[in-house]
């Protein structure tokens, strides 16, 4: 077993390493640029959600909070009428440094409990195939795993889940790279 406060360096240059993988992946890939469709009529749709005054959220439409709602006709009429909709609203966002310090620390997290899992399976001196492997599937666990309930129960097209399993991967492999180099000897 290894300490994990030896692991310090892999958790944090993973996630820096990761962190700038993913500005690329996202700022000059065109991987994600069909991950959202445009809105016919925007204009016209933000202009009615802005007078809604609606807060921040996730909103589900038509909304029902129990069972017994699910079965009321109403509810029924409105579903076979459509559409339905999940929508996440966010407004007066003034930018993205708040969402990219989140992600940095996510990332951090990621690499802490890939640690965590790493140093109970491997003592020092593994070899890095060995460390490599085995951080890769925890990794892509953690990273690449998590997508598909999107396209599951929220209808995200699955293109773009399978394009967030190949970030998945991506990151996995990059972790277990540095966990491999990094691996106390």
């Amino acid at each position: 077993m290894v300490p994990l406060a030896s692991l310090w360096l892999p958790i944090v240059v993973s996630a820096v390493i990761v962190f700038l993988a993913s500005w690329i992946i996202h700022m000059f890939l065109p991987l994600h640029r069909g991950d959202y469709a445009k809105l016919p009529s925007e204009d016209a749709v933000l202009d009615t959600f802005r007078s809604l005054n609606i807060a921040s959220g996730n909103y589900l439409a038509p909304y029902a909070n129990t069972p017994a709602q699910m079965q009321q006709p109403e509810y029924l009429e409105k579903r076979k009428r459509g559409p339905t909709f999940f929508l996440t609203l966010v407004t007066n966002e003034p930018g993205m440094g708040k969402s990219l310090a989140q992600w940095f620390v996510y990332l951090l997290v990621i690499s802490l409990f890939v640690a965590v899992v790493a140093s109970h399976a491997y003592a020092p001196g593994k070899p890095y195939i060995s460390v490599f492997k085995f951080v890769a599937v925890a990794a892509f666990m953690a990273y690449g795993l998590g997508h598909a309930h999107q396209s599951i129960w929220m209808r995200q097209n699955w293109r773009t889940t399978a394009v967030y399993f190949f970030d998945g991967l991506v990151f996995a492999l990059l972790t277990a790279g540095v966990f491999g180099w990094l691996w106390p000897r």
